[in-house]
């Protein structure tokens, strides 16, 4: 796969499986360290049931002019 050099300054070829566990080692403690800070409460919704179930949908110029572009009919 690839080679590195011992102590005495020798070539020495790493074998793919030996590549692919230090690797995998090392991913698995970057992501150990990443995903800390994301772990947090959860936290209950917020809206009402009457909230929920409003029309969100507003078709505003910018959605006409989405429209309009990819040809769908208005």
């Amino acid at each position: 796969m690839s080679d590195e050099k011992d102590k005495e300054g020798e070539r020495v070829t790493v074998r793919r499986r030996d590549f692919l566990r230090k690797v995998g080692v090392g991913t698995i403690g970057a992501g150990a360290t990443l995903a800390t800070p994301l772990v947090g409460s959860a936290q209950a919704d917020s809206e009402t049931n009457d909230e929920k179930r409003k029309a969100r949908y507003k078709e505003s110029d910018h959605v006409k002019d989405y429209y309009r572009v990819n040809r769908y009919p208005v």
